[in-house]
């Protein structure tokens, strides 16, 4: 890739990362901040909300840093167009607890005549129905094979799994477009959960070869799945996030509109025994449960927080 492109982006990710740092909000410095020129409004709207999370929570950001990789580049009229991936790293205080949390964004720049004209996240449309897969036929056993399988829900493992595969994809499984519903049936699985149904995709939680339930791997229908389920895995409501242990689940309906577009499972806890929450599609590690700092979120946004059971 031309350095003439590479550069600009190395620069611009370099100053976002500074911002982190910083107790400002750059609310009045932002216009003579070379990256507002090129950042879109959600982005800064985003940080900002991130960043008066933190403080409210009486949280610092004692260490951040970044790095980027470049995915593809094309030209579209006159054009050229850099898909790249970044990643962020920090380590954040609250009280006397340090914990890391990271976090992987894909983005566009933009350039026009060699120049850097706009950056933005490149964002996944999340699933509320059924979609088409991407990879190969899975060989897990059939459902029928684990009637009666009654082991305990293993946390530890399940969040093991959570901590291995956050940015990466088990080959052993399909990938999604939006993969964060199916990404947190592996982490329950791995915990030992036990499947039920199979056959009619409408019921039950479930994978078997190369089928699948839609709780499975939508987050719509994973979440009435978890209010509803009477055997096998099942999500016991709680009123607070903080009332959640490692291993439980949030879902998310970011519009506030009833249809529920994400899902999350909690990973670790920070200094105010709040919960750190692992998940893909932007994929994303002890994240705060929240999603202040997320361009999906809105005022509307509604929560759901399962106490996972078997």
């Amino acid at each position: 890739m031309e350095k003439r492109l590479v550069q600009p982006i190395h620069e611009l990710i370099e100053r976002k990362n500074e911002r982190y740092v910083q107790l400002a909000h750059y609310n009045e410095e932002r216009d003579q901040d070379q990256t507002s020129i090129i950042e879109s409004d959600e982005d800064y709207v985003s940080w900002v909300r991130g960043h008066d999370s933190l403080k409210k929570r009486g949280g610092e950001i004692i260490r951040s840093k970044a790095s980027g990789t470049i995915l593809r580049k094309q030209l579209i009229g006159d054009k050229e167009i850099v898909d790249y991936v970044v990643k962020y790293e920090q380590f954040i205080k609250i009280k006397k607890k340090i914990h890391s949390t990271e976090m992987v964004e894909e983005r566009r720049a933009i350039f026009e005549e060699g120049v850097l004209k706009e950056d933005k996240e490149r964002k996944v449309k999340r699933q509320t129905k059924e979609e088409k897969v991407e990879s190969s036929p899975l060989t897990f056993l059939d459902t029928r094979e684990l009637a009666g399988h009654r082991s305990k829900y293993n946390r530890l493992e399940a969040v093991k799994y959570a901590e291995r595969w956050w940015n990466d994809y088990n080959p052993a499984y399909k990938k999604f477009k939006d993969n964060c519903t199916n990404y947190i049936s592996q982490c329950l699985r791995a915990g030992g959960a036990p499947m039920t149904g199979g056959g009619n995709r409408a019921s039950g939680w479930w994978l078997q070869k190369n089928n699948w339930s839609y709780s499975w791997s939508v987050a719509h229908s994973f979440r009435w799945y978890l209010s509803g389920a009477k055997t096998g895995l099942k999500g016991v409501e709680r009123e607070r996030a903080r009332d959640l242990v490692v291993g439980d689940v949030i879902c998310y309906d970011f519009n506030g509109d009833g249809r529920w577009q994400h899902t999350t499972i909690v990973v670790a806890k920070d200094g105010n025994g709040e919960p750190l929450v692992n998940a893909q599609t932007t994929n994303s590690r002890m994240r705060y449960w929240a999603y202040e700092d997320s361009t999906a979120w809105t005022p509307n946004i509604k929560y759901k927080f399962f106490h996972i059971v078997v």
